[in-house]
């Protein structure tokens, strides 16, 4: 089980929007020394991206990453053999996330990523912590079984995610004669769903799923059959972190070995609202801890 210290309550409780933090200095691959001198590391957390990353009823982020990213925390306090290292939270979108952290605003990316070749190319990943697929959300009265069926359907996508760059690439393709939308976030992508301007909203099925269920929309609402992707979610940190990032490992790699890995998935993922069960993909990272980059199931497509 986890064990939040006495100084990330304490930090907890400052409200998000006044959390500012100043952009870090240190080089690339040396945020253990910022942390030694600091005594601070800064998480960045998404607003809405449940169960992953959110703030929740209280003003506070909260999720299954969060907990993994406060786990890694504790790691690094072992580590430095500084038990009053303090956490700062930096509210970022999914077009920040990867400039903020190379900008040094932030040390570790707490969300919903998927560890990608393209990515990989400007930051290093943690061990893989859960593996989405890429599905569409649509009216229940729609079947989705093949890319042929979203031939003419106006369709919603959420800004830097791999199914912006999946579908654009299918524009140029298979789904010419679709009209895409890009949306800022996944809320009003899927507000845009919900209020009849798109036909569809693709994404990751397990974000889809998070959204559904915070207003019981799969009454109407439901996923495709069709899967696009493979996803593997991962902790993001500057390319070239070696230390931190060992750290990030060494603390995933204790939870998958010890099994306390699936109280905290049935914590975030078996609840009275949302039930994903444990894919054999997420499984396996499990057992096997990897960092395999994410990979289109479209012949011929990136993500």
């Amino acid at each position: 089980m986890f064990h939040f210290s006495v100084h990330l309550l304490r930090a907890a409780t400052i409200p998000l929007v006044l959390a500012l933090v100043a952009p870090s200095a240190q080089a690339a691959g040396d945020t253990m020394s910022k942390i030694r001198e600091t005594r601070t590391i800064v998480l960045g957390v998404r607003e809405a991206v449940p169960p992953f990353s959110f703030v929740n009823a209280q003003k506070q982020p909260a999720g299954y990453s969060v907990d993994l990213c406060m786990n890694a925390v504790e790691e690094i306090r072992r580590e430095l053999k500084l038990p009053d290292i303090k956490v700062q939270y930096k509210l970022v979108a999914g077009p920040e996330r990867i400039p903020k952290l190379l900008a040094g605003e932030i040390d570790l990316e707490c969300g919903s990523t998927t560890n990608t070749m393209a990515r990989q190319e400007k930051v290093d990943f943690s061990y893989t912590f859960f593996v989405a697929g890429m599905r569409v959300l649509t009216n229940k009265s729609l079947q989705v079984e093949t890319v042929k069926d979203l031939k003419n359907m106006p369709i919603a996508l959420a800004k830097g995610s791999t199914s912006e760059k999946l579908f654009k690439q299918l524009g140029d393709g298979e789904l010419r004669d679709a009209k895409f939308t890009t949306y800022d976030n996944n809320g009003e992508a899927y507000k845009a769903l919900k209020d009849g301007k798109v036909g569809a909203f693709a994404q990751d099925d397990s974000l889809l799923q998070g959204l559904v269920s915070k207003d019981k929309g799969m009454d109407t609402l439901g996923l495709s059959r069709l899967a696009l992707s493979v996803e593997p979610y991962a902790v993001m940190v500057r390319k070239g972190d070696t230390a931190l990032l060992a750290a990030v490992d060494r603390s995933l790699a204790q939870l998958y070995a010890s099994g306390e890995i699936n109280a905290l998935y049935d914590k975030w993922f078996n609840t009275d609202t949302l039930t994903i069960k444990m894919g054999r993909l997420t499984r396996d990272s499990f057992v096997r801890p990897n960092k395999q980059p994410g990979v289109a199931m479209v012949l011929g497509h990136s993500i």
